[in-house]
């Protein structure tokens, strides 16, 4: 949950308030509509584009950028962050050691077996008796709901947001089953960091699953993060910074003891899974091979009636639809069109495609977008968690490489392990070639030339700092994945009434996590605003004392979250469009050192808008 995370949303901010560089649309299309067209593509213009294009056509005064940069930007841990991390009260992370590695490593790969064995899944003559399956006769007007008669719930979804709101409604007594498209509940990706708002939110819905994951869990807390160069860049104007000098660090801790919340950990995201189903709810409640088609509302408290892809109707009083950014929840709830709603690379489904079906899902996904009516960042992702000791683990958490068109992403995974994300802006549907004689590694030989680290560079003649290369080289070809990153409009670009007034509810159906607000991974907030959801989704429908109070507890429920969904979502599609610029800024004179005070000084605040311990 912290990939690519706080720092860019500084970025953002230090930006827009600067005005140094704004952000468009750009699209082949005639009819241009706000955030939701295909191919679209985030690009610089204005201050930035100019002073791009300035500098290029300008001489280059050679001496300007001849030295090196300051021994400060070498230091891994500065006094500001050394001073927090010395706290009585801050975490300290068991050392990694082969017991420790070990035990990591066999918990995760014994949860996926578990997962792939369909354990504590819904199967033979319990799915064919489930409660689900009856009509119940309820009068013109609802039902009253007791604690012997409750509430009674669907979730489509089994990733991250489906469990949590499962567990969070039967924490609170109701009935609740959940539907998973895939056949394989196979997780995508590697572990996840769950920041301290999101354990807070665990916390409170279930003490025992918090529990779990902070002891199955690496601290990520107790090191700093930040931003680096990913290669020598600046001038004696602005500064001058070698490959790999710090720009930007920062602690995650301070902000959440000051809000006495939980340290961040990271947990592999099988090992999740595992927890929220054995501890979450009753054995039997995740149904695979089970995606909703469609749904009718029966109006006047009566619930809600679903169709599964293959034909078997499910009822209930509520409908969640936690089915992520391609919902086909969303789909009919907003009336859009045919091909709106499809399959989604991450969450339950993802870990099952091999590159032949990644490779064609790039493709079909670009013509869901558009029907869907969601933005694509301009990035292309490749992603692989490396079993490998990284060279600063004992100092570093989490860290950018900064560079012009790209970035490189790395975090602590546990278990002596690095996860890595290579983001480069490029259009979507794109395909890496399939491994021949000649090129058996496609996607590593790419990689390794987008980050070169000797001889002329990458194909800019930019040397990159090696760090980047220590990581790609300890991945192989098959652990490494690639997807096109989409999100969403920040804001509602509607004027349609009831949703202004209940932005992601209708009746009895609700929606939460990407489903409602897909957002760039940069602040890492995307699961945890997504645990957030179905923390809030569920104690408003805990208040509910009759069905035909349903509705109302949705339209609170998206309501109140809209707001810091859209505030935090915005942030992390401004930051991830403007980090390709960043490289700009430390050419500038006064301007540059200036911007990265700024971004420095604005951290606290930010982690603290983040790090709250209500929702």
């Amino acid at each position: 949950m912290t990939v690519r995370r706080i720092a860019s949303l500084a970025i953002g901010i230090s930006l827009s308030t600067l005005t140094c560089a704004f952000v468009t649309i750009s699209s082949s299309r005639t009819t241009i509509k706000p955030l939701n067209v295909v191919g679209e593509q985030a690009s610089s213009i204005g201050p930035a584009t100019l002073l791009r294009n300035l500098k290029q056509n300008l001489p280059q005064i050679d001496w300007l950028a001849e030295g090196k940069g300051s021994p400060s930007n070498k230091i891994d841990i500065p006094d500001h962050v050394a001073t927090v991390l010395a706290q009585p009260n801050a975490p300290k992370r068991e050392a990694e050691s082969e017991e420790r590695t070990h035990k990591i490593r066999s918990r995760a790969k014994q949860a996926s077996e578990d997962a792939m064995a369909l354990r504590g899944m819904l199967i033979g003559d319990d799915d064919a008796n489930a409660w689900w399956r009856e009509q119940r006769s309820i009068p013109e007007g609802g039902r009253a709901v007791t604690k012997d008669d409750p509430l009674t719930v669907l979730v489509a979804g089994g990733g991250l947001a489906g469990l949590v709101v499962a567990a969070a409604c039967h924490s609170k007594g109701m009935k609740v089953a959940l539907f998973e498209q895939a056949s394989s509940y196979a997780p995508y990706g590697g572990p996840i960091q769950i920041q301290s708002n999101a354990l807070r939110a665990l916390q409170q819905i279930n003490p025992e699953i918090f529990q779990e994951l902070v002891t199955a869990g690496t601290c990520t807390a107790d090191r700093v993060s930040g931003l680096k160069i990913g290669y020598k860049k600046g001038n004696k104007l602005a500064g001058l910074y070698d490959a790999g000098d710090w720009l930007v660090r920062f602690d995650t801790i301070g902000p959440a003891l000051e809000a006495g919340l939980p340290a961040t950990v990271v947990v592999d995201r099988p090992v999740i899974q595992q927890i929220l189903v054995k501890y979450g709810f009753p054995e039997g409640t995740v149904r695979i091979k089970s995606r909703i088609q469609s749904y009718e509302d029966l109006g006047k408290g009566r619930g809600v009636s679903v169709t599964l892809e293959d034909g078997t109707k499910a009822y209930a009083d509520v409908l969640v639809g936690a089915d992520g950014i391609w919902s086909q929840v969303r789909k009919n709830l907003h009336g859009l069109d045919d091909g709106a709603g499809g399959f989604a690379a991450s969450g339950a489904a993802g870990g099952a495609l091999d590159d032949a079906e990644a490779r064609k899902l790039a493709r079909d996904t670009v013509a869901i977008a558009a029907k869907a009516d969601r933005r694509f960042s301009g990035f292309t992702c490749y992603a692989a968690l490396a079993p490998h000791r990284a060279s600063n683990i004992e100092n570093v958490s989490y860290q950018i490489l900064l560079g012009e068109k790209k970035y490189f992403v790395s975090t602590d995974g546990g278990g002596d392990r690095q996860q890595w994300f290579a983001l480069i802006r490029e259009p979507a549907g794109g395909v890496d070639p399939e491994p021949t004689p000649e090129d058996p590694h496609p996607k590593l030989t790419r990689l390794r030339k987008e980050f070169a680290c000797n001889g002329s560079g990458d194909a800019d003649g930019n040397v990159w700092d090696p760090f980047a290369l220590e990581l790609i080289n300890a991945a192989s070809e098959e652990d490494i994945k690639r997807r096109d990153l989409y999100d969403g409009a920040p804001l509602l670009t509607t004027l349609d009434p009831q949703r202004l007034l209940s932005p992601w509810a209708k009746g009895p159906v609700a929606l939460c996590g990407d489903a409602a607000h897909p957002m760039m991974p940069n602040l890492g907030q995307g699961g945890c605003q997504a645990t957030e959801d179905g923390y809030r989704l569920v104690e408003e429908l805990a208040k509910v004392q009759h069905s035909r109070d349903v509705p109302g507890a949705l339209g609170r429920y998206s309501r109140v979250r809209v707001i810091r969904t859209a505030i935090i979502q915005g942030f992390a599609q401004l930051g991830s469009d403007l980090l390709v610029d960043f490289d700009l800024m430390m050419t500038i004179p006064l301007l540059g050192p200036f911007f990265l005070t700024m971004t420095q000084l604005s951290m606290p605040f930010i982690l603290r808008y983040l790090y709250t311990p209500s929702f």
